[in-house]
């Protein structure tokens, strides 16, 4: 039920975008903005996790320059029967994590060096696992499609205000008609996006849970996240909010109600949810291991110290 409701969102917001496209050139305006609807999703589905990586500054890891991490990453993908995607660090104080990628087996996976010298290694497993949960359920495509098309929408809402003043254009409502293109389709498009991610945010706790073995893991992750996200900004995020969605907390400042405009369920929701599902479980048996053969987990520790080279 939550792809079909995906799919539905994502009809919904390819049909706004050519709607735009009618107020402001009539017929012709709306096929066009189907073609770039396709050329967009095109573009995004071969580039988008470059770009969204690009945007948020990330470095690529391996064995040699992230080994503790690169581990715990391959083993939670080996948990979860994925193939092991690209690691990515992002120099950011905030803690925080997403993932991208047009399918399983050219998946990246993309933590802040914050979440690192936060968390402990419990919680970082949990909030990996939470990624690869979306890497595994393919909404990592869905979600860089929707934030294209979205953005796309307030632009293409931006630039009817100037076709506006054309009176040879075919905007078939005129001027007053293309203003309230302007202010109503940006929030329409963001109403619908975050319809998407919010479906999705359940899913992949639900799913980073069964990977990881523990459900308290994540739940404990996402309480110091939302903390910590309320009071350390993040800049590259903040530059590119079209990509808040895509994290595993809101990076931005004022989202932090379970309403119609937030990008995320409430975090209060999201950890009830992990802690009943761990009370059904039993608290599981099948936890990921508490750390590997011969100590703790380089630049965190069980107990959550900070150093290492990410601070």
């Amino acid at each position: 039920m939550n792809y079909f409701r995906t799919a539905i969102l994502l009809a919904g917001l390819t049909a706004l975008f050519m709607g735009v496209g009618f107020l402001i050139g009539g017929k012709g305006g709306m096929v066009l903005a189907l073609g770039v609807a396709v050329a967009m999703n095109a573009f995004t589905y071969w580039n988008g996790d470059k770009l969204v990586l690009s945007m948020h500054g990330a470095q690529q890891v391996d064995e040699r320059t992230a080994p503790e991490f690169y581990a715990l990453v391959r083993e939670l993908s080996q948990r979860a029967g994925l193939p092991m995607p690209r690691v990515y660090l992002m120099h950011e104080d905030q803690p925080n994590a997403f993932a991208t990628g047009r399918n399983p087996q050219n998946a990246a996976v993309a933590a802040t060096t914050g979440l690192l010298n936060t968390l402990t290694r419990e919680e970082v497993a949990g909030v990996m696992a939470h990624e690869l949960a979306h890497v595994k359920n393919h909404d990592t495509l869905i979600m860089t499609i929707t934030a294209t098309i979205a953005g796309a929408i307030s632009m293409l809402a931006n630039f009817g205000y100037f076709f506006s003043g054309n009176r040879d254009n075919n905007a078939p409502f005129g001027v007053f008609g293309t203003i309230a293109m302007m202010i109503l389709a940006p929030i329409a498009a963001m109403v619908v996006q975050m319809a998407i991610s919010r479906s999705r945010e359940y899913a992949a706790d639900r799913g980073g849970a069964e990977i990881c073995g523990q459900p308290e893991w994540l739940a404990s992750a996402l309480g110091k996240i939302a903390g910590s996200a309320a009071r350390i900004p993040n800049a590259a995020a903040e530059h590119n909010p079209a990509t808040a969605h895509m994290f595993i907390i809101n990076p931005l400042s004022g989202e932090r109600m379970d309403n119609l405009f937030s990008t995320h369920p409430a975090t209060e929701n999201r950890i009830a949810a992990l802690l009943e599902l761990a009370r059904r479980a039993g608290a599981g048996q099948r936890g990921f291991a508490a750390a590997p053969a011969g100590g703790s987990y380089g630049p965190w520790s069980s107990t959550g110290t900070r150093g290492g080279p990410w601070g």
